[in-house]
């Protein structure tokens, strides 16, 4: 087709390319149904005075329900706990993942890879309050693990974790240590073994191969994994609620209570906004810092 205008030849798209198109067009077509308008709809709700359901008031807009953690002071403290259960359940996912994957693609083949891959996946096919619900069995006082300290050390205290801040750690760091494992699996089973052998020859001993040639190579699905596993855990309330009891109380069981129980959505749907803002600058300076390590490595 030529443009009337210029009299240049326009591209079209080729049949391949309509081909393509037809199949991005459902999962797009999904995904702008299923997340993006309710996320458009959220943002409106945010800036709203009241919940617009059940009310035949007029809708009136206002920034008030955004200066939410200048008139609350207690939520600063909120989201820092969040960001500490975030931080914390990052960290030791990184710390557990990243060994069990090395493990996982190098030093185990045929039916033990395929019996320890469906051990990693298993958490995916329980329900998560069970999940949970099971571990309140597990670190109450007197609870199995209470008893099995018992049994070693008969003289030992009650060991109860229930209802502190290590239990909910314990909780978000079994539910979110598959993501880990196998974003690092993924990234190891691409290092070629040519690269290991050769850093060996050169007299590098295992730490050093590990530093030097397997963790930079692993740092795209370190990466990942962390983006998979901090975003959900600082907005995560189940398990801050069961295992943390009182103290478990964080943004996520915060923004739940303002949907659920006092049922203003626009403070609720503000806090989420502010909680996403706050994530996107954290990755924003941590791709910044990444980058320019990589550079220089």
């Amino acid at each position: 087709m030529a443009d009337t205008a210029t009299g240049a030849t326009l591209p079209q798209p080729s049949r391949g390319g309509w081909r393509i198109l037809a199949l991005l067009a459902p999962a797009y077509g999904w995904l702008l149904l299923t997340v993006f308008l309710p996320l458009c709809a959220m943002l409106v709700f945010s800036f709203l005075k009241t919940t617009p359901f059940g009310s035949r008031q007029p809708l009136v807009f206002t920034f008030k329900n955004y200066l939410a953690f200048v008139d609350r002071p207690y939520l600063v403290n909120v989201a820092w706990t969040s960001l500490q259960l975030g931080l914390w359940t990052t960290g030791l996912c990184a710390a557990l993942g990243l060994p069990a994957a090395i493990a996982l693609a190098r030093a185990t083949r045929g039916r033990t890879r395929q019996v320890l891959f469906l051990l990693t996946i298993l958490p995916f096919w329980t329900n998560g309050l069970v999940r949970v619900f099971s571990w309140t069995m597990l670190l109450r006082e007197g609870g199995l693990l209470d008893q099995a300290v018992h049994l070693v050390w008969p003289g030992a205290g009650s060991l109860s974790l229930l209802y502190s801040f290590p239990a909910v750690v314990i909780g978000l760091v079994h539910a979110y240590l598959p993501y880990m494992i196998l974003t690092c699996y993924l990234s190891v089973v691409g290092i070629e073994d040519g690269l290991i052998d050769a850093a060996r020859s050169l007299g590098a001993r295992t730490p050093a191969v590990f530093t030097t040639v397997i963790l930079p190579l692993c740092l795209p699905g370190l990466v990942s994994g962390a983006i998979l596993i901090f975003v959900p855990v600082i907005g995560a309330f189940m398990e801050p609620r069961i295992l943390g009891g009182r103290i478990g109380v964080t943004m996520g069981t915060v923004i739940e209570d303002q949907f659920t129980s006092a049922y203003n959505w626009p403070l609720g749907a503000a806090l989420s906004f502010t909680m996403l803002a706050a994530v996107l600058v954290i990755f924003a300076a941590f791709s910044g810092v990444l980058r320019k390590r990589l550079a220089v490595a």
